[in-house]
């Protein structure tokens, strides 16, 4: 091995970036006729139906049902000829490969007994495959987060690497994140509507966690742990996340392409206690998640404009919510021709980025320490994304590429145009790119992202972009508007097309607009 100018996650990235030139060239040969199956089977082990407790959130197992089903439940059959019948979730996945795998982990009740379990999804149940308490394994593993003492559930999500690169390669290990971002960002809504506190751990021993749930290494891996503690209960001065860094690997050998997602994830793996106590990782997790974080860009002279908005109203006890969480699907085409209302965008934004008032949702009053303040979004590390937004069909907004600054909540103008052509161009062709009346492009300084956290910032940038990208895909839904996103684009052309600065990674892509036909299946 050869010590390298810039570490392995650079290089994944720079590797597996789309590039008109080469694209073609990189087209795999896939097996059309033998797609991975997306389920994983156990057996052997005790089930635990969740279909009768779908009901009046009240009690544990309903509760659980509720919140396993509006983050990863099906919703929705399409059936198919010569293959099983896709079943789509309530998440959604690049190309319905669904690489994410939810477990839970239950410290014991009379309702559902100390254990391993897992989501077993086409027929909604729990199958538990190991008994006794696992909290104590788990606290070690997690470096004893103090949010897991309290929770009677942790949630755990997996990724079977092979599902998506089976179609994608190696850049599926962007997708991978995405998708379980995709799932984090319904957890995260759906814990609320269950009166639960959900406190995301994406720092963790990633071979303790994995023996924990008896995965194989090669095959499939632990992405994230979430803490679930009863609302009520939860302590706000708590960490809402604790992102810890791994190393960045400089000397590694030379790289085949297919051998570029896995040596990634190995890289990017924490091993062992980091150096840094518990307390010391608690209290950084905590000057992250409460720290004012400014806006990264303030264009001199720039046109500027005002995003403040009301929160969006989800009715009594989130009714509107869980029915947005259960209906909500990806466009497949727009109306290029009609125009979305600016109120719209700053509705979108304000729920997508703003801190909301979650802990009413649930319809349950909550003790009142648990209602000081509005919540964010539990992201990894919510200072590292950046937004930036092309618009070409929004009433009261001139065309162009606008700057979204959170803090400030406003628009700042970077170009005066219509970008109509260079989306198309942008998104791989894709008429989504061109008909959408905006486009949002979530990026990072990559260079900077992994100085803070080392290889593993790389999955933190993706699960970021991807639970952000899943709340505005809510957001759109309830407002009746069309909505999907895009992983695959001409990474370096977006940022010289809209004059982004070339220091931003361009991580996901979300279209949104009027749809082409009132409903889609």
């Amino acid at each position: 091995m050869t010590k390298q100018k810039f570490s392995i996650a650079k290089l994944y990235h720079e590797r597996t970036k789309y590039d008109p030139e080469t694209i073609n060239q990189r087209v795999p040969d896939i097996d059309w006729e033998r797609p991975p199956v997306p389920f994983k089977d156990y057996p052997i082990g005790t089930r635990v139906d969740l279909k009768p407790h779908i009901g009046d959130r009240q009690t544990v197992l309903s509760r659980l049902s509720h919140l396993l089903y509006c983050t990863y439940g099906v919703t929705a059959r399409i059936p198919q000829i010569a293959q099983q019948d896709l079943l789509l979730r309530a998440a959604p996945s690049a190309g319905g490969l669904y690489p994410a795998e939810v477990y839970v982990l239950s410290r014991g009740g009379d309702d559902l007994p100390a254990g391993r379990y897992n989501y077993q999804v086409r027929d909604h149940s729990l199958v538990q495959f190991w008994d006794g308490d696992p909290g104590e394994a788990l606290e070690a593993a997690c470096f004893g987060h103090p949010a897991l003492k309290e929770a009677p559930f942790i949630i755990v999500t997996t990724a079977v690497f092979f599902r998506s690169s089976w179609r994608y390669q190696d850049r599926a290990y962007r997708r991978i994140h995405l998708d379980t971002g995709h799932l984090l960002g319904n957890l995260d809504l759906a814990a609320a509507l269950t009166n639960y506190r959900p406190y995301l751990i994406a720092g963790f021993d990633d071979r303790a966690v994995n023996e924990l749930l008896y995965l194989n290494p090669e095959e499939e891996g632990a992405i994230a742990v979430v803490a679930l503690q009863e609302r009520q209960n939860a302590a706000l001065e708590l960490p809402l996340t604790t992102a810890l860094a791994s190393d960045a690997d400089l000397d590694y050998p030379e790289l085949p392409d297919g051998s570029l997602l896995g040596y990634l994830h190995q890289a990017s793996a924490i091993e062992g206690a980091p150096e840094s106590s518990s307390d010391s990782s608690a209290e950084l997790g905590s000057q992250l998640s409460s720290q004012a974080i400014e806006d990264k860009y303030n264009f001199p002279f720039c046109t500027k404009v005002s995003t403040a908005s009301s929160p969006l109203d989800w009715g009594v006890g989130g009714k509107a919510l869980e029915a947005t969480l259960l209906q909500r699907r990806s466009t497949r085409a727009y109306d290029g021709d009609a125009e979305i209302e600016l109120e719209q965008v700053k509705a979108l934004l304000n729920f997508a980025y703003q801190p909301q008032s979650l802990g009413r949702l649930s319809g349950n009053p909550p003790a009142a320490s648990a209602t000081q303040g509005w919540e964010q979004p539990s992201l990894c590390d919510r200072s590292l994304i950046q937004t930036f937004i092309a618009t070409t069909a929004v009433a009261g907004l001139d065309d162009g590429c606008y700057y979204y600054a959170p803090q400030a909540q406003e628009l700042r103008q970077i170009r005066f145009k219509n970008f109509r052509r260079e989306l198309h161009f942008l998104c791989l062709g894709q008429d989504l790119g061109r008909d959408a009346a905006m486009v949002l492009f979530h990026t990072a300084d990559l260079q900077g992202a992994i100085a803070r956290w080392g290889d593993r910032a790389y999955r933190y940038l993706h699960l970021d972009a991807g639970h952000l990208g899943q709340r505005l895909n809510l957001a759109a839904t309830y407002l009746r508007l069309g909505v999907s996103g895009i992983a695959g684009f001409f990474d370096d052309h977006v940022n010289d097309v809209l004059g982004i600065p070339p220091d931003e990674a361009v991580l996901y892509i979300t279209t949104i607009g009027q749809p082409r036909t009132t409903r889609r299946p």
